[in-house]
């Protein structure tokens, strides 16, 4: 064990921990075993390389205007900034990840994450260098690896990378299942189906129809997606602490947002008005408010799908993918997991959501305390919204299987709510006297009407085709 200290006093470390004494005390305060996501931290990485990077050029356009012995501040030697480079590319990259022991709940607005990762790059770079873990009298974890940075611009911009890359992940799973949904679509073209309303038999519609639907709101989720790094792509860093820049080189704050976007090919901005980007967290609500529409319209698609395929449908023509064995007592029983695993995962979102409004809302003045709760909530949508999507393009979408009934057999022709199509050629009473015949009597339309012969037969088979029944609307010229 190694001693460490700060203000507050001593604490013994593991020798070989890349961590220090101030994540130390962050695990002991916070007692919780929530795992902090990789991609938040693969993005700190990222954020302190784009740092050190303006650093070095910050003492290159020093040096180049002003005499070395005559500079207004102290830089770092050469072999300190390369290797806290080396050593950010490599937690950029998501190494010494198991050194990073702070968990997602936490206080401190974020120092903890900050923190944790300051001490790895410091620990790392002194081992790069051939130093000795916890040497801080060369690589300090707040003078070097934190150089011109605060946990209040590292952390939030981080959340920005992490934030637009699962974003991307996210719009590219949409695309991809939205173009299962639409092959579908198209090899289910008329295949007949009963159409329900509020869970009542309804008039005909067909199985491309219901797909259809399905693509629809697929396309509306890619389409605001897409949108969704435009509302978050402002950074806060080189704001400092609250926004002002204070102690902060004005080079510094030009020029870092530029390597950031280098580095990472994303459209950053650098914000406009960085205390508004530090203090107002209200964009993370609003992309997180696409993400729960999207929720919504993945639930009621597995929804359908479970009801369609379950066992309370008599005639059920639609049959679920079989992915695992379903009970432990019952032999044979197949339960609908992957609906259930989306409808899960959705309502997390929708918790999610809850949490990230409450908290953006407990922002006090020039700062949020609660960005850890509301970045991890965030990305934990994320993830999930991704992983539905894949499931349900695998493991659901691709392997349904219709079997619909012969036309003049199938089920719809046997529901008094198809006699609505009848009702332009015969009027809504004797189209009810024919749906009353149908239900009292349990036989077709087509049976019902050659008791009661109130439309020519030719007629009704071709009104009952399904090309017919699904026409949208009708002309003068189909009824005259």
């Amino acid at each position: 064990m190694r001693t460490e200290a700060d203000f507050l006093g001593e604490l013994q470390v593991p020798d070989h921990a890349l961590y220090g004494i101030h994540s130390a005390r962050a695990v002991e305060n916070f007692p919780d075993n929530t795992p902090f996501f990789i991609e938040w931290y693969k993005a700190v990485g990222i954020v302190k390389l784009a740092c050190y990077q303006t650093y070095s050029k910050f003492k290159k356009a020093a040096n180049g205007k002003y005499d070395t012995q005559n500079l207004p501040i102290s830089f770092m030697d050469d072999e300190i900034i390369d290797a806290l480079i080396y050593t950010s590319q490599k937690v950029s990259g998501g190494e010494f990840f198991e050194h990073f022991i702070v968990p997602a709940v936490q206080g401190g607005a974020g120092t903890s994450i900050n923190m944790n990762v300051n001490e790895i790059i410091a620990n790392a770079s002194l081992l790069h260098l051939n130093d000795t873990i916890g040497n801080y009298g060369r690589i300090d974890p707040f003078e070097q690896a934190n150089v011109f940075q605060s946990t209040n611009d590292v952390i939030p911009t981080a959340l920005t990378v992490a934030a637009m890359q699962l974003l991307n992940s996210l719009e590219d799973s949409i695309n991809n299942l939205r173009h299962t949904v639409e092959r579908r679509e198209s090899e289910f073209r008329n295949a007949l189906r009963q159409g329900y309303t509020q869970m009542q038999a309804a008039v005909p519609s067909t199985y491309d129809r219901l797909f259809s639907n399905y693509n629809n709101a697929l396309s509306r989720d890619w389409w605001r997606v897409s949108k969704c790094s435009e509302r978050i792509k402002e950074v806060n860093i080189g704001g400092g602490a609250i926004g002002t820049g204070i102690s902060i080189p004005r080079f510094f704050i030009m020029q870092v947002v530029n390597e950031l976007q280098h580095l990472t090919g994303l459209p950053i901005t650098r914000g406009e008005n960085l205390g508004d980007a530090t203090s107002n967290l209200d964009r993370f609500v609003e992309v997180h408010a696409t993400l729960k529409a999207h929720a919504v319209n993945l639930e009621k698609m597995v929804n359908d799908l479970r009801l369609l395929g379950s066992d309370l449908l008599a005639n059920r023509e639609l049959i679920l993918p079989q992915r695992q064995v379903g009970s432990s007592i019952m032999p044979g029983k197949i339960n609908p997991v992957i609906p259930e695993f989306v409808i899960s995962a959705v309502h997390k979102v929708y918790a999610n959501d809850q949490l990230i409004s409450n908290l953006c809302g407990q922002g006090c003045l020039d700062l949020n305390a609660y960005l850890p709760s509301i970045g991890h909530a965030l990305l934990d949508s994320l993830k999930l919204l991704t992983a539905c999507n894949e499931t349900i393009k695998k493991h659901l979408i691709s392997g349904l299987l219709i079997t619909p009934v012969k036309e003049k057999n199938h089920p719809v022709y046997l529901n008094p709510s198809v006699t609505t199509a009848l009702s332009p050629y015969i009027g809504y009473h004797q189209a009810t006297k024919l749906a009353k015949y149908m239900k009292s009597n349990t036989i077709s339309i087509f049976e019902a009407n050659e008791k009661l012969q109130l439309i020519d037969s030719g007629k009704l088979s071709e009104l009952m085709k399904p090309e017919a029944l699904i026409r949208q609307g009708y002309s003068l010229n189909d009824i005259k």
